[in-house]
């Protein structure tokens, strides 16, 4: 069993607190994107989870889609309120593609996000993003 790292007693930095600059990180990327749709569709950043998440997996109760983005319950339930009232979603599923246009935007953002990284480089950060990820799920879990 490895050994439990080491931490020296120390004032926290928060700038260099990797929690908080992963949670900076997402933060700049979701506004960013959000500049992108915001303006053309009228959507919050909620909103626009809700619907990606629908247009990967449909159909999904409002509880499944929670579950997708990883978002509170009670923030997807007004999301998609807000959705249904504008006719973006319905819930019985629908075969017509109402994200056609939005997704290609969020695709273009993430394909220009990624020109900072080389090949090499993005297969390593999806590598490791995708352990963080699972290692921070099983903490949760663990407690």
């Amino acid at each position: 069993m490895p050994k439990p790292l080491q931490v020296p007693s120390q004032a926290l930095e928060l700038e260099k607190f990797l929690p908080y600059r992963l949670s900076v990180l997402a933060q700049v990327v979701s506004e960013a994107l959000h500049d992108l749709y915001a303006g053309p569709f009228g959507l919050a950043v909620t909103e626009w989870r809700v619907m990606a998440a629908l247009g990967r997996f449909a159909p999904l109760t409002a509880s499944e889609v929670g579950q997708r983005i990883v978002m509170d319950k009670v923030a997807v339930s007004r999301a998609v309120a807000r959705l249904l009232k504008r006719g973006l979603v319905e819930r019985a599923p629908d075969r017509t593609d109402r994200h056609a246009r939005i997704v290609p935007l969020a695709l273009q953002y993430e394909a220009r996000l990624y020109e900072a990284l080389n090949a090499g480089e993005r297969r390593q950060f999806d590598a490791m993003n995708e352990r963080l990820f699972t290692h921070a799920q099983a903490l949760r879990q663990n407690g």
